[in-house]
C-alpha cells in the first residue's frame, strides 16, 4: 500500500511540474517582445515604425495621431475613412517624420524656444478679445486646476508648444529672404480676374466613335488578335426572379394627419431644421503643383478667422471672404451660401454636408473639393415647420410602411415558388397584393456573374449572395433586397468559365474597334475643324458638318475648370495670351481636343486691386514663404532618407494594418424625415 500511495505521489510530482512548465512556456511566449500585437491597443504600442536621425516614431505616436484625425473629420460630420479623404497610413507617417526633421533641424541650428517664450505663447492663448487673461481665480491668481481643465497633460502641451516655437523659427530663418514684389501680385491678379467667353467644341474619341461602323471583318479580326481579353473566369448564371415593388405596395397605403403630426412630434430637434445659413471662402488650385501653396494660404486664413476663441462672427467671415475668396458669386455678398444646406446622405463627399453637425459660428478646416480649397462657416439654423416638413413626413411613413408590406409579400411568394417552381402562376396570385401586374413582377436577367452591373438591379451584394447557392435549374433561393423592392431568384441556365464566341461579346468588341479607330482619328479630325474656320462664328457651322457639338462659356477665368474638362497650363497660357476674335490652335487637355474661339475679353478690374493689394500682397508673400520652406524641407527629407538618417519599418507598418484595417465608418440611419 505505502509502495503504491508512493507511485502516484510521483506520479502527482510529475503532472504538476510538467504544468508549471508548460504555464511557464505560455507565458514567455505571450510576452515575448513584439507578441500579440494583433490584440494590443495601438495607442499602447511602443513597438519602434520609424527612425528619424536616430528619434524614434513609435506605433503608439503613429495610432495616436491617426485617432486624433479621424475624430477631427468626424467632428465636422465626415463618416469616410481616413485613406479615402487623402490621408493613407504612409501620409500619417510622413508628417510625423517631416515634424520630427523640422525640430531636429531647428535643434541643430540653435532654434529652440526658451522658457519666456513658451510662458508669453501660453498666456497669449489663453486671454479674450479684450486681453483679459483667463486663467485665474476669484483672486486674479494663476488657476492650476483651470489650466490642466483645458490642455489636459501639461507636460504634453507645453511640449508641443516648444515645437511650435522651434518650427516658426526655422520658417522665418530660411524664408527670410522670400520676397514677392508688386509687379508678380499685380500680373497674378490680371491673370486670374481677367474673363474670357468662349465658344468651344471638343473633339472626343467618344463622340467620333458614334459615326464609326466596323464591319464584320474588323471585328472578327480585332476579336482574334484580342480573344483572352474576353475571357469570362467565373460561372454565368441566368436568373428568373419574381419582383416586389416597395413603392406599389406602398401607394395604398392611407395617412392621416394625426399620424404625420405624431411623426413630426417625434422628431429629435436637428431633424426639425429646414437647413443651415453656410459662408464661404473658395482658393482655386489653378494647377497640381500650385496645391501645397493654396493648401498654406487656405490653413492661414482658418487660423485667422478663428483667432483665440474658435469661432467668428457672420461680419468677420465676410470680410474675410470679400478680400480673398476667388469665388466671384458668393465673395462680394461676404461668402453666403444661396439657399440653405439640408443633410443628405447621398451627398458624399460634399463639403457643405461637413458644416450640419458644427456648431454656429464655427469653421472648417480647408476641405479640398475638386480644383478648389473650401473654407467653411456654419451659420444660425433655419426652424422647419410641420407645413414645410408634411410631404417629407408623408414619403417618408408611407415608404416605412411600403416596405413592410413588401417584405411580408416577398415571404409568402417566395414559399410559394419554391412549391410551385413557376413564377408566372405566383405572380397572379399575388399581383393585386402587391399593387402590380403579373407582367411587372416577372423579370429575367442575362447571363450574369459576380461583379456585373445587372438591369434593374445593379452591383449588387445581396443579389450575389442570394443567387449564389443556386445550381441547378429550377432552385429557388430566398428573398432579398434589391432597388425599389424584393427579388425572389430562380435559377434559369448557367455558363461555366470559358472564353466567349463573338457573338457572346460582340458589343464589346465593337466598342473597343470604335474606342480604336476615334482614337486614330481625333488629331487630324481637330486640324481639320481648326482649318474650316477663320473666326469664332465660324465653329458652330463648322462643327454641325462633322458632328460635333458647340458650347459656350461665359466669363471663363484661367485657371478654372472649363465645365467637366479641367484644367491645365497648355489651356491657360495662350488662352491668356489671346484676344477677342482668335480661335485657338487644337489644344490637347485630358484625352480630348479643344477648339476654343474667343468672343470676348474683360480685362480684371485694376481699382478692385488696388482695393484688396494689401491683403493680396500679404497672401503672396505667404504662399512664396510656404513654397519655398515646403521645399527645402522635401530636399532635407530626401538627403536623410538616401543616407540612412531616415528608416522605416514598412513590415511593422503592414502588421499594424492588417492587425486595424481601414474601415468605413458605418453611416448614420435616414431619420423618419427629411432634414
Amino acid at each position: 500500500m505505502l509502495k503504491q500511495l508512493s507511485r502516484l505521489e510521483r506520479t502527482r510530482n510529475v503532472l504538476i511540474l510538467g504544468f508549471v512548465a508548460l504555464m511557464a512556456i505560455s507565458l514567455v511566449l505571450f510576452f515575448r517582445p513584439n507578441s500579440g500585437s494583433n490584440t494590443l491597443d495601438p495607442t499602447k504600442n511602443n513597438q519602434v515604425l520609424a527612425v528619424v536621425g536616430g528619434q524614434e516614431i513609435t506605433v503608439s505616436e503613429f495610432a495616436t495621431q491617426k485617432q486624433n484625425l479621424q475624430m477631427q473629420f468626424s467632428r465636422f460630420g465626415s463618416q469616410m475613412s481616413l485613406s479615402r479623404m487623402g490621408y493613407t497610413d504612409e501620409k500619417i507617417l510622413e508628417g510625423l517624420i517631416s515634424k520630427n526633421v523640422v525640430l531636429q533641424e531647428a535643434e541643430r541650428m540653435g532654434l529652440g524656444a526658451s522658457e519666456e517664450e513658451i510662458k508669453e505663447r501660453i498666456a497669449s492663448m489663453f486671454r479674450d478679445p479684450s486681453g483679459k487673461f483667463l486663467l485665474v481665480d476669484s483672486s486674479g491668481k494663476f488657476d492650476m486646476s483651470k489650466y490642466q481643465e483645458r490642455v489636459g497633460d501639461v507636460a504634453l502641451f507645453e511640449r508641443g508648444v516648444a515645437q511650435d516655437i522651434a518650427r516658426e523659427k526655422l520658417e522665418a530663418l530660411i524664408t527670410a529672404g522670400a520676397n514677392v514684389s508688386e509687379d508678380e501680385v499685380r500680373d497674378d491678379y490680371k491673370r486670374k480676374n481677367t474673363t474670357f467667353d468662349l465658344t468651344y467644341v471638343v473633339v472626343s474619341t467618344a463622340k467620333l466613335a458614334e459615326k464609326i461602323q466596323p464591319s464584320e471583318d474588323e471585328l472578327k479580326a480585332y476579336y482574334e488578335q484580342h480573344k483572352t481579353d474576353y475571357r469570362i473566369d467565373a460561372v454565368q448564371k441566368k436568373i428568373r426572379y419574381l419582383f416586389i415593388d416597395q413603392d406599389k405596395s406602398g401607394q395604398r397605403v392611407q395617412l392621416s394627419d394625426k399620424e404625420l403630426h405624431d411623426e413630426f412630434d417625434a422628431l429629435e430637434p436637428k431633424y426639425k431644421q429646414a437647413g443651415v445659413k453656410i459662408q464661404q471662402i473658395v482658393l482655386r488650385v489653378a494647377r497640381e503643383d500650385l496645391d501645397a501653396g493654396v493648401k498654406q494660404k487656405a490653413d492661414t486664413l482658418v487660423t485667422k478667422a478663428r483667432g483665440q476663441s474658435g469661432n467668428v462672427t457672420e461680419e468677420a467671415f465676410a470680410e474675410l471672404a470679400k478680400g480673398n475668396s476667388e469665388d466671384a458669386a458668393t465673395a462680394k455678398n461676404g461668402g453666403h451660401v444661396a439657399g440653405l444646406v439640408k443633410k443628405d446622405a447621398t451627398k458624399v463627399g460634399d463639403p457643405y454636408q461637413k458644416t450640419i453637425e458644427m456648431e454656429p459660428g464655427e469653421v472648417t478646416d480647408p476641405i479640398k473639393y475638386k480644383n478648389a480649397y473650401y473654407i467653411l462657416r456654419r451659420g444660425e439654423p433655419v426652424a422647419k415647420t410641420f407645413e414645410m416638413a408634411k410631404t417629407e413626413l408623408t414619403v417618408s411613413l408611407r415608404n416605412r410602411r411600403g416596405y413592410t408590406i413588401a417584405q411580408k409579400i416577398a415571404q409568402k411568394a417566395q414559399d410559394r415558388l419554391k412549391e410551385t417552381k413557376d413564377p408566372q402562376k405566383v405572380a397572379q396570385e399575388f399581383a393585386a397584393e402587391a399593387n402590380m401586374s403579373p407582367a411587372d413582377m416577372v423579370r429575367e436577367t442575362p447571363f450574369v456573374k459576380p461583379g456585373d452591373d445587372v438591369p434593374n438591379i445593379g452591383n449588387s451584394q445581396q443579389f450575389e449572395t442570394a443567387i449564389a447557392p443556386l445550381n441547378n435549374a429550377n432552385d429557388v433561393g430566398d428573398r432579398t433586397g434589391i432597388r425599389n423592392g424584393f427579388a425572389i431568384p430562380m435559377l434559369v441556365d448557367k455558363k461555366d468559365p470559358r472564353i466567349p464566341e463573338l457573338e457572346e461579346v460582340k458589343a464589346r468588341v465593337a466598342a473597343s474597334v470604335k474606342q480604336e479607330k476615334a482614337k486614330a482619328q481625333q488629331e487630324s479630325k481637330a486640324k481639320e475643324l481648326a482649318a474650316a474656320v477663320k473666326n469664332p462664328g465660324d465653329l458652330k457651322a463648322a462643327a454641325a458638318q462633322m458632328g460635333l457639338e458647340t458650347k459656350a462659356e461665359a466669363g471663363y477665368k484661367v485657371g478654372t475648370p472649363l465645365a467637366d474638362l479641367g484644367s491645365s497650363i497648355t489651356l491657360d497660357d495662350p488662352l491668356f495670351a489671346s484676344q477677342a476674335g482668335q480661335v485657338l490652335s487644337p489644344i490637347f487637355l485630358n484625352d480630348n481636343y479643344l477648339l476654343i474661339g474667343v468672343t470676348k475679353r474683360t480685362e480684371a478690374d485694376m481699382v478692385e486691386f488696388t482695393k484688396q493689394r494689401d491683403s493680396l500682397v500679404e497672401s503672396a508673400q505667404t504662399a512664396r514663404k510656404n513654397q519655398i520652406f515646403n521645399d527645402y524641407l522635401a530636399a532635407l527629407m530626401n538627403k536623410m532618407k538616401s543616407d540612412g538618417s531616415i528608416k522605416i519599418y514598412k513590415e511593422v507598418l503592414d502588421q499594424l494594418r492588417e492587425a486595424e484595417p481601414d474601415i468605413e465608418l458605418p453611416t448614420r440611419p435616414k431619420p423618419p424625415a427629411g432634414e
